[in-house]
């Protein structure tokens, strides 16, 4: 039997916690347990309701998400936590990674990813809607010369996030900074690599730079 994923949900608008909710109690295993509207009761309705992921807007009243992040730092997380916000300025992304949150979504995007970021989060991985993601990337990796563009091509065996780990790899990128850039953990940068490299076929970086040079993701 799988195990019901408890969500609470935090937002200053209760009509988006209204639609969130009745989206989110579509599948099956998701469990709604309950809503904050402003920050100040954050942390105490999670932990009350033992939830095992809070959506947190930035922007809300008395004590803001950013506050909210910081008391769970404090105190020690009592759930993960994904970001939802109106707001897609890398600033703003960067501090909520830092401090601790495990998936970022824009409010234009919440419809079409809450789901597979929710599932994403639970089981361990870090989220970010495309938007967001390409963003983190090309702040990173743009001023690169030998990164061609456009990166964001339809591939037939790698994903998006696999094509930018193959081409981060090809620029010579340490599997560290790699992580530290795209805010994604050190494990995560490996699984996506072993995973690279079963779907290619290859047993070594080589290959996968042959691959990048032959799929015009980066230059000579």
């Amino acid at each position: 039997m799988t195990q019901n994923i408890r969500i609470h949900l935090a937002d200053d608008h209760q009509v988006l916690i209204d639609g969130l909710t009745n989206l989110l109690q579509t599948v099956n295993n998701f469990e709604v347990v309950g809503n904050s509207l402003d920050g100040t009761t954050v942390y105490k309705d999670v932990i009350n309701n033992n939830a095992d992921i809070l959506v947190l807007d930035i922007s809300m009243p008395k004590k803001d998400g950013i506050e909210v992040l910081k008391e769970f730092s404090e105190k020690e997380f009592p759930c993960k936590v994904i970001i939802l916000s109106s707001y897609d300025d890398l600033k703003i992304i960067k501090e909520v990674m830092k401090l601790g949150a495990k998936g970022y979504l824009t409010k234009k995007c919440a419809g079409e990813n809450i789901i597979e970021a929710i599932e994403a989060v639970y089981q361990g991985q870090e989220y970010f809607c495309d938007a967001v993601r390409e963003k983190i990337f090309n702040s990173f990796a743009n001023n690169n010369p030998k990164l061609n563009k456009p990166l964001y091509v339809e591939n037939p065996i790698l994903s998006a996030r696999e094509i930018e780990i193959i081409t981060l790899i090809s620029l010579e990128y340490s599997g560290k900074e790699i992580s530290e850039q795209l805010f994604i953990s050190l494990n995560t940068v490996e699984t996506h690599r072993k995973n690279i490299m079963k779907k290619l076929q290859t047993k070594n970086t080589i290959g996968l730079v042959k691959y990048a040079l032959k799929n015009n993701l980066i230059n000579p």
